[in-house]
């Protein structure tokens, strides 16, 4: 014989069937690490609670019309309210830009160059890999900038895809667009333009293009980058910038102090003036 058995409700008993259960702590932390490998490579993640922000520009920066699905990128309309969100939190005392990209889209490269060139806070950028095309105006705003000593960087007039109208207000607007580009660069940095553009135009380093590939200790000799180094050097710089107490502990080698002072100030000056 089957008996019914009433269904326990909220009403009836609330301490038996509590309407929101507890969320099952063991299972999120297994599904934890298995987010953690899916996205990231590994299966436990270092938790560290900084005042220093990190912002990666990888693979081709993306302007306003969206990469295939297979190409990695970076998103123009991401990373700028990250900047904004930086400059305004209080929690927040510095900016860390580490490259590895081969350029993208003209316009949405400068354009987060120029809110990394306006901010108020300590900006370091650092060049791993690469740091091609439109990715050396975003190298050269941050107040102090270091390529590692195996980086390249790639030096070349910009180019225009798609449908091009074969007139002449087509080459003056190119023009004008690369000189944007080539302003914000000598501006930012201790390359003069004459060097700039000699380097941009020159012919035989390029397969399929014009331009120069500068390596590493290259791009800090012609101007273009103020420093060698890694992790280390950028980190020590940017923790001088917010605690300027503790400048004096710095490691030799790791930059040299002066230089850095009188090229943050300039930066700054130049800031103000715009």
């Amino acid at each position: 014989m089957l008996i019914d058995i009433p269904a326990f409700s909220n009403e009836i008993n609330p301490d038996v069937m509590p309407e929101n259960e507890p969320a099952d702590d063991s299972q999120n932390s297994q599904e934890e690490p298995a987010d953690n490998l899916e996205q990231y490579g590994e299966l436990m993640l270092p938790k560290v609670t900084s005042d220093i922000h990190v912002i990666t520009v990888i693979g081709q920066i993306e302007g306003h019309l969206v990469m295939p699905s297979q190409n990695k990128a970076t998103k123009y309309e991401h990373v700028i309210p990250q900047l904004v969100a930086v400059e305004q939190s209080p929690d927040i005392k510095g900016l860390m830009v580490i490259l590895n990209t081969v350029g993208g889209d003209v316009e949405a490269g400068l354009a987060i160059a120029e809110i990394i060139a306006s901010m108020t806070k300590p900006t370091v950028s650092l060049v791993l890999g690469g740091g091609h095309s439109i990715g050396v105006p975003i190298a050269v705003a941050a107040d102090r900038s270091f390529i590692s000593s195996t980086a390249t960087m790639t030096i070349h007039p910009i180019r225009l895809t798609g449908m091009v109208v074969g007139v002449q207000q087509s080459f003056d607007y190119l023009e004008k667009m690369q000189d944007r580009v080539v302003n914000f660069i000598t501006e930012h940095s201790n390359i003069s333009a004459r060097e700039f553009k000699r380097l941009m135009m020159t012919t035989g380093e390029l397969a399929r293009d014009v331009g120069t590939v500068v390596v590493g200790k290259g791009a800090v000799e012609c101007g273009l980058i103020d420093e060698v180094g890694g992790l280390d050097s950028a980190m020590a710089y940017l923790r001088s910038q917010i605690n300027p107490q503790d400048k004096d502990t710095m490691e030799p080698g790791k930059g040299d102090m002066a230089r850095d002072l009188e090229h943050h100030s300039r930066k700054r000056n130049f800031q103000r003036r715009r």
